[in-house]
């Protein structure tokens, strides 16, 4: 090696700092300080959908049923006839992901799309016997064991009221 490689070389090796091993701190034992975030509506409302969702997912697990397609089979059930432009809007699924969604509800034989007589385009979303017979068994689950945790947390006063102020905000907004 020559001197002037030599050089250059031990500079780039003094300019590096040296690596440094992760050292424990105190403040990685312990939480993240949340500040204003922890007063913030919409932070509070999706950290209680996510563990709300699941609960839902436990309780149900042997029936394979997100909490979107329990509310599309319940739909389904409340409002035979209707089309799936219908059913996604009233959710508030975007269609290629609706459809995705009845694609998969389709294949394991819980619904049934019929082209509709009055338009040809649109599609009538149908509960097979299949699908009425999971949905009873997952109406059990969800009351037996999702919402009765619920009610147990909140009371039934609390939780009247947080279905109303939650109803407010989605009228409101």
């Amino acid at each position: 090696m020559t001197v002037l490689k030599s050089a250059v070389a031990n500079a780039v090796k003094t300019a590096r700092p040296a690596r440094k091993e992760p050292v424990e701190s105190a403040a990685e034992n312990t939480e993240l300080q949340l500040g204003e975030l922890s007063e913030q509506l919409g932070y509070s409302l999706k950290r209680a959908q996510l563990k709300i969702f699941e609960n839902f997912l436990r309780c149900v697990a042997p029936l394979q049923l997100t909490p979107a397609q329990f509310s599309v089979l319940l739909l389904l059930d409340k409002n035979p006839g209707r089309n799936q432009t219908e059913i996604a809007n009233t959710l508030g699924i975007l269609r290629p992901n609706f459809v995705a969604m009845l694609d998969g509800l389709e294949s394991r034989e819980l619904c049934a799309r019929i082209r509709s007589t009055n338009d040809r385009r649109s599609h009538i979303v149908v509960l097979t016997d299949k699908g009425r017979a999971v949905l009873a068994r997952a109406k059990k689950l969800v009351a037996a064991k999702h919402e009765a945790r619920l009610n147990e947390i909140l009371g039934p006063a609390k939780r009247a009221a947080l279905l109303d102020m939650l109803a407010t905000i989605a009228r409101e907004l």
